[in-house]
């Protein structure tokens, strides 16, 4: 095991302005004291109307083994979106049941434990100097959410507060209730014109969406903005700057928030430990916009304007053209289509091993599936099984890896993944996400950054990740139907189909002093098992002697239905005669064997038979009417015996 304390965050849409900021705030202290992370983070918001597709990505805070984190640091804003509380019920409930280690929880209260708040009152200060001293107003509306709900109150109340020390009172009219969101704006600016709510000089919103939504309908209806009201929102999303007409906002205290819970932890696990402050430098929290006719903050516009742009013609001959891909390069590179076209499920991990370029920069990602991935008949919704396997690895610096099957690596999933533990150069994060389909989960993907290089994921590993569900899904189905083409319905063996294809594929990888091998296997007396006792019998019967034939088979070998009542089992490789005849007389115990726990009023019986030939000139026809030949010997010499 490492010697890196490990801790692990349970947040939800690390792409998300506030998850970057909080995350932000953690790795950094992280990167002081050499601490790993371990994100678990579905990569939809916890409120999304998709219930199915969200049932799916939810699944990930099954996974957190809290034995082996050192603390958890709990981002309840995110997992508590829109005042969804089930999703932080049940990370209760697993808490309380299953963690022994510290438990910080940032903002708002989780249960009983700790809180790291630092508050955004202070910002709110910045804000109402800001509306008041640089725009020399004093009617000013404040729009917040949803009455009593502690985050709206906590706004309202430093509104209040700050525009008490200017001297201005605030009535309660002057303080409207909405709910966060777009509507609530555009609501305000309906009232406003209808003359239900007087116009102000200046609207002051607790959040960007609300301050978007108000200047939209506002501008839309008739009053300039910032020249007849001046508009100002909060927590400085790309949506605020990326506006037709761009908004000026605040940033948040939740990267401060979060790197005072890293100090909590450290006093708790290394309480000797030297506590490093956290500094988000001297350029305050304003970025300005035009909402409020100050100069713009260009390179806060030119940032998340270029992280937004959609290029549809980029510059492969950039130097950074392979690093931080935009969704512009994602969705002109055609991955969906390249994961999509994959035939077989080798060819779809190999396309996810080529095209995980598109995650730098990054240093290990590993797409870790359940054991049984390709059965369709086991669906996991809830939870991961015992056992795992990594079926996919990439190392951007090595530029090496695996994705073949002979290279997977199976490991317990209580250790989330045996990497996680392995000494790295410098502190890490690793992001945990489900890997699913809808409802139905395939198992979970890994992508591990240092914090030293831009470790938080973005909108193009979001969809990249939605392109691998998308991809497995297909062909999961392809490879079910491929199954039906080539295997026996009721037994499960090969069919003729089958058998030529695999044949194909043992012989082109055999040596050349290999043999190929046959045994003929056909049952005795079907048709009086069909016309005495019915064709449930019948079937009965077939199937004993596969489960007879499967016995005497190694992993390498391949079994064939090549009839009604006639089975092949070939095989490759280094053998002799004495090992067939032993094999065959492993078979009819077996058979007989089957038959004491059927206790039916009829034995079932088989006879076998078998032939050999070089692979090399092989003509399989003649092996298997060889063996066949020899099967009916041993039919007639049974018979005669019988008689």
């Amino acid at each position: 095991m490492g010697k890196r304390k490990l801790i692990g965050v349970i947040t939800a849409l690390p792409e998300s302005i506030h998850a970057k900021r909080v995350l932000n705030g953690i790795f950094a202290q992280c990167e002081k004291y050499d601490y790993n992370v371990a994100v678990f983070a579905p990569m939809i918001n916890v409120s999304s109307k998709n219930t199915e597709y969200l049932k799916g990505e939810l699944n990930i805070y099954e996974l957190p083994n809290f034995d082996m984190l050192d603390a958890v640091i709990v981002d309840v804003i995110s997992i508590n979106a829109d005042n969804v509380t089930y999703v932080t019920d049940q990370i209760i409930g697993r808490l309380k049941s299953e963690c022994d280690k510290p438990v910080i929880s940032l903002n708002v209260p989780l249960s009983d434990y700790p809180v790291a708040q630092n508050s955004d009152s202070p910002i709110f200060k910045e804000i109402v100097d800001h509306v008041i001293d640089g725009h020399n107003v004093r009617d000013v509306l404040f729009l917040t959410g949803q009455k009593g709900y502690n985050i709206a109150e906590e706004r309202a109340d430093a509104f209040r507060r700050y525009m008490g020390e200017k001297g201005i009172a605030v009535s309660e009219d002057s303080i409207i209730y909405g709910d966060f969101w777009y509507s609530s704006g555009t609501k305000l600016a309906d009232d406003i014109i209808a003359g239900k709510i007087h116009k102000p000089e200046a609207v002051i919103c607790a959040s960007d969406h609300m301050a978007i939504g108000f200047v939209n309908r506002i501008v839309k209806l008739g009053i300039k903005v910032p020249e007849d009201i001046i508009v100002t929102g909060f927590e400085a999303t790309q949506e605020s700057i990326l506006n037709n007409l761009t908004i000026t906002s605040f940033e948040s205290n939740a990267s401060q928030s979060a790197a005072d819970a890293v100090d909590m932890i450290r006093n708790q696990i290394e309480p000797e430990a030297e506590i490093i402050p956290y500094s988000i430098g001297e350029k305050g929290h304003i970025h300005c916009a035009i909402s409020c006719g100050c100069m713009s903050d260009t390179t806060n516009l030119v940032k998340e304007f270029r992280e937004a742009f959609y290029n549809i013609y980029p510059d492969y001959e950039k130097e950074d053209f392979y690093v931080n891909a935009d969704i512009g390069q994602l969705m002109e590179g055609y991955i969906l289509e390249i994961f999509s076209g994959s035939t077989t499920p080798q060819e779809c991990l190999e396309n996810i091993y080529m095209m995980t370029y598109m995650n730098k920069p990054y240093k290990n990602f590993y797409l870790c599936l359940n054991k049984n991935w390709l059965d369709t008949e086991q669906v996991i919704e809830s939870g991961y099984p015992d056992r795992m396997k990594i079926v996919v690895h990439t190392a951007q610096e090595l530029n090496t890896g695996f994705f073949k099957d002979n290279e997977a690596i199976e490991f317990d999933t209580s250790i989330m993944l045996p990497q996680l533990w392995e000494d790295t150069a410098e502190p890490s994060v690793f992001y945990f996400s489900t890997v699913h389909f809808m409802e139905k989960t395939y198992g979970y993907a890994v992508l591990h950054r240092f914090m030293s290089e831009s470790p938080t994921v973005n909108l193009v590993y979001r969809n990249w990740l939605r392109f691998v569900n998308m991809s497995l899904e297909m062909v999961q189905a392809k490879n079910k139907l491929m199954m039906l083409s080539v295997r026996d319905e009721m037994t499960g063996a090969y069919n003729r189909r089958g058998m030529k294809m695999k044949i194909d594929e043992m012989v082109s990888n055999a040596e050349k002093d290999d043999l190929l091998y046959v045994f003929v296997i056909d049952m005795d007396g079907l048709k009086y098992i069909n016309d005495t006792f019915g064709h449930n019998d019948g079937d009965l019967g077939i199937k004993t002697v596969y489960m007879a034939a499967s016995a005497i088979m190694t992993p390498d070998e391949i079994c064939v239905r090549a009839g009604g009542d006639e089975f092949y089992v070939f095989g490759v490789g280094k053998i002799d005669e004495q090992t067939l005849e032993k094999d065959s007389e492993v078979f009819t115990q077996k058979l007989k064997q089957l038959n004491e726990n059927l206790d039916k009023p009829y034995v079932i019986t088989a006879s076998i038979g078998y032939a050999y030939s070089s692979v090399e000139n092989l003509h399989i026809n003649n092996v298997i009417n060889t063996a066949d030949e020899r099967m009916y010997r041993n039919k007639i010499e049974r018979k005669k015996q019988r008689i």
